[in-house]
């Protein structure tokens, strides 16, 4: 039996509409980060933050995993679909009213009763995002990318219009607890438009019970690396303040928003691929290693870049009051290279379904994490900044180490990649910064148009100097034909697909052959 013909070719669409997609949706992010950064004050966005430290833990079991696994399940029945449909929505449901239950206790550790209101109303996003769950999970399989990342764009249109239009009106932080709500409500009205499905009763007979293995590593890893990395607000939030707290989550959303924008799409294309490579070891290899390298450069060059230049850029995007995130966000990038750096072993972990294996390595990677952020929060913003980005750097050799053991990735290469590309651009992160050294305070566009010059010429030559590295650039460029290739035939022997990834957990293994 040959692999799908259009897999490819279906990937290499799928890449372009989502990057496409979520290209407009970066830019519909900044609109926002720029317009509301001038209407509302960081106190604002720190009481939200200090909300979503806690409401965030629910966030991540809101569906138990079980979008991530009816993705990589390539002939999901429609009773399998049905059931997985109401254990989401029932899931939702059941944090929905935990958080609302909840929300005294919020205000209560923080000593704000403002935010149990905030909370009350923030609960319902989990009931939204359990009804949608399976609606994303069956478009994102079907790999219908176009549908999916066109649902995502109006819903965050339609909820940055809400928030805008309510802060003129001197709504405050309702505002943007709005924009959560306004926009996960539009998105379930156009998947049900888009789908054209509804779930009938739950089906007997159809188990669900290999989803919910697959979630139940999946969520307790995703939990513990959700602590690892959210430490950080409940420290500001509980010593320092709301208004502290939001220069800080500014900084760290400046950080965030290259990294989900690239993240985010490539994962959506690759976890589905992926899965349906596993049992042809050399396609998987490829398609794993190109998937980063694109990744990387990508977003490090932004990264790079967003780092050199932060106080013109933070003066450009968020106005003067907001002046004090720019060291705080060249601190976070530093660990933003190193997360970009070992993003590609999350997609081993998730296509081969080691999510027990996963889990494992949290369990000791996450309490590193908040152990160099407590220790950090002893010097402030800065040092709780600076003890985040070096628990992430600590956890990627951690990661390949740990990859290494558990399965049969190609954790030289991914290594191999991730250092390359840390070292090169960080290079052009240093020839960028110097050269715009000695403009004045003013010179905030000629800052970014010379730094942007110098960090290019930095590349170039680092490409004639590292062989290595120009390999990558031809990579990135000749993505869309690679993607396009044909996939080699399938082996016909079931066991032979077996022993292509020895590693792979078969208690957690919910793929059957497309």
């Amino acid at each position: 039996m040959t692999a799908p013909v259009g897999l490819g070719r279906s990937a290499s669409r799928g890449a372009a509409v989502t990057l496409l997609g979520q290209g407009t949706r970066a830019v519909v992010l900044l609109t926002g980060v720029v317009v509301l950064a001038r209407l509302l004050e960081p106190e604002d966005y720190g009481l939200l933050a200090m909300v979503v430290a806690f409401t965030g833990v629910a966030d991540v079991v809101r569906d138990f995993g079980l979008t991530n696994a009816a993705v990589r399940t390539p002939d999901l029945t429609t009773g399998q679909r049905t059931n997985l449909f109401w254990l989401s929505s029932g899931i939702g449901a059941a944090l929905g009213v935990l958080v609302l239950a909840a929300s005294p206790l919020v205000g209560g550790f923080y000593g704000d009763p403002r935010l149990q209101g905030v909370a009350a109303w923030l609960s319902l996003t989990f009931v939204l995002n359990g009804l949608m769950a399976q609606y994303k999970a069956d478009l994102n399989r079907t790999l219908r990318f176009a549908a999916l990342t066109g649902v995502e764009v109006a819903g965050q249109v339609t909820g940055l219009v809400t928030a805008v239009l309510l802060a003129l009106g001197g709504a405050g932080y309702t505002a943007l607890v709005a924009q959560q709500l306004v926009q996960l409500v539009a998105q379930l009205v156009l998947l049900l438009a888009v789908a054209r499905w509804l779930p009938g009763r739950w089906v007997r007979g159809e188990s669900v019970r290999p989803f919910v293995r697959f979630g139940a590593n999946l969520v307790g890893g995703q939990m513990l690396g959700y602590v690892g990395n959210h430490v950080d607000t409940v420290v500001i939030g509980s010593t320092l303040g709301a208004g502290p707290l939001g220069l800080y989550n500014r900084a760290y959303q400046l950080l965030v928003l290259p990294l989900h924008q690239v993240n985010a799409p490539m994962t959506r294309v690759a976890l589905p691929v992926l899965a349906r490579l596993q049992d042809q070891p050399v396609r998987y290899r490829q398609f794993l290693l190109t998937g980063q390298t694109a990744m990387l450069d990508l977003v490090t060059t932004l990264l790079a870049f967003a780092a050199a230049q932060a106080p013109a850029l933070v003066l450009v995007a968020l106005g003067p009051r907001w002046a004090q995130t720019a060291g705080i966000f060249q601190v976070l990038t530093l660990g933003g290279f190193f997360v970009m750096a070992g993003y590609a072993c999350y997609w081993v972990y998730l296509s081969l379904g080691l999510t027990r294996e996963h889990l494992r390595l949290q369990l000791v990677t996450a309490p590193v994490q908040v152990l160099c952020v407590l220790v950090g929060s002893q010097w402030g913003l800065y040092g709780v900044a600076w003890g985040w980005s070096l628990g992430v750097l600590l956890q990627w050799p951690a990661n390949l180490w740990w990859l290494r053991r558990v399965s049969d990735a190609p954790v030289g290469a991914i290594l191999r990649n991730g250092a390359r590309t840390v070292l090169v651009h960080g290079w052009a992160l240093g020839v960028s910064w110097a050269a715009t050294r000695g403009l004045g305070p003013g010179a905030t566009w000629d800052a970014l148009l010379l730094g942007a010059v110098a960090l290019v010429l930095a590349l170039a030559v680092a490409a004639l100097v590292v062989p290595a590295y120009r390999r990558d650039l031809r990579t990135v460029a000749g993505l869309p034909r690679y993607l396009r290739a044909r996939p080699p035939a399938r082996p016909a022997d079931p066991s032979a697909a077996r022993a292509a990834h020895p590693s792979a957990d078969a208690s957690a293994d919910v793929r059957a052959a497309p």
